[in-house]
């Protein structure tokens, strides 16, 4: 089983979403529906999530961006047989800090302030110690407009499996060779 944890403005029905749905088959894809712009509401809404997975196993977790720093603090919270981790976004209250007094629109249509509040409650989901032996793998874009790829490069060299990819964007155009790696995990 895999759920997937969509980025900041995206949602369940998200491109990555479906595109593993496919391309995984037969194996069950979940993709929950979180606020991923309110920090507080996205952990307690997947922590419930995966609360409720109960003897289902541990599933192999992806998340994008967002959803990878959401994933990552989860990972620390709930047995996920491994966390893979598209573009993350590991430290969104410096990510963010540069949007603040703009306005924002998640993919179902909410209208949001980037507030300094907002940036900040990001900040107690941090990691400080990523090297605790939870299994991870990063998939990053050099060319990643969102995000510098070299943060999360940084961070997991030493912990974690860091497969980077010349070129792609936040969107990331490296996801066939990344579903053939996330398959070995299934």
């Amino acid at each position: 089983m895999l759920v997937y944890l969509h980025g900041l403005n995206s949602s369940k029905l998200s491109a990555k979403a479906g595109v593993l749905r496919n391309r995984l088959e037969p194996v069950p894809v979940f993709a929950p529906s979180y606020p991923a712009h309110r920090p507080d509401e996205a952990i307690a809404t997947l922590s419930k999530f995966f609360a409720g997975m109960g003897g289902e196993g541990n599933p192999v977790v992806v998340g994008s961006s967002m959803g990878g720093f959401y994933g990552q603090y989860l990972a620390r919270r709930f047995p996920m047989k491994h966390l893979f981790m598209i573009n993350p976004a590991l430290r969104p209250w410096v990510l963010l800090s540069e949007f603040v007094g703009q306005t924002m629109t998640t993919a179902d249509g909410e209208a949001y302030p980037i507030t300094r509040e907002l940036v900040e409650s990001t900040r107690r989901y941090g990691i400080a110690d990523p090297g605790d032996g939870v299994a991870t793998t990063l998939f990053l874009d050099k060319g990643d407009e969102v995000i510098d790829y070299r943060i999360a490069e940084s961070v997991y060299r030493t912990c974690g499996r860091v497969i980077v990819y010349e070129g792609g964007d936040h969107a990331f155009q490296h996801v066939d060779e990344a579903i053939a790696i996330i398959r070995e995990s299934l």
